[in-house]
């Protein structure tokens, strides 16, 4: 996704701090490579409070929870939010990397969504669209 970073806009959106208690922020590349400050990546988080995985998932476990290349013996998970450091040390959040989105607190998979639509009888095509209503 590293060519697709650099067609986003390079401006923040929400900052969320530092990581407190047992977790770590890293913010890294496509290749779990750590990136400066300013610069575009992926937040992954490590720690001791870091699942093992998802429950009867083990696909999406494979894809979500790696092996941290900072820390032997750590998980790290692979949050898909899109994140760059501050100068201050907090993380400025900007976006998704992937289809997910966020509604009332849930993590929804769009092509999940989109997928089950496709299953029911007499449907050729399907979009989800997130939209934000007042």
């Amino acid at each position: 996704y590293d060519e697709e970073l650099a067609k986003l806009p390079q401006t923040g959106h929400v900052p969320i701090g530092k990581a407190w208690l047992n977790a770590k922020f890293y913010i890294v590349d496509a290749h779990l490579n750590p990136v400066p400050v300013g610069v575009l990546g992926e937040l992954v988080i490590g720690g001791v409070g870091v699942a093992r995985g998802y429950l009867n998932r083990p696909e999406l476990t494979e894809e979500k929870f790696v092996d941290s290349p900072f820390t032997a013996g750590e998980r790290l998970y692979r949050t898909g939010d899109l994140a760059r450091w501050m100068e201050d040390g907090n993380v400025d959040f900007i976006g998704r990397i992937d289809n997910q989105a966020k509604i009332r607190g849930y993590r929804i998979e769009t092509g999940e969504v989109e997928a089950k639509l496709l299953s029911v009888g007499g449907v050729k095509e399907a979009v989800v669209v997130v939209r934000e209503d007042q």
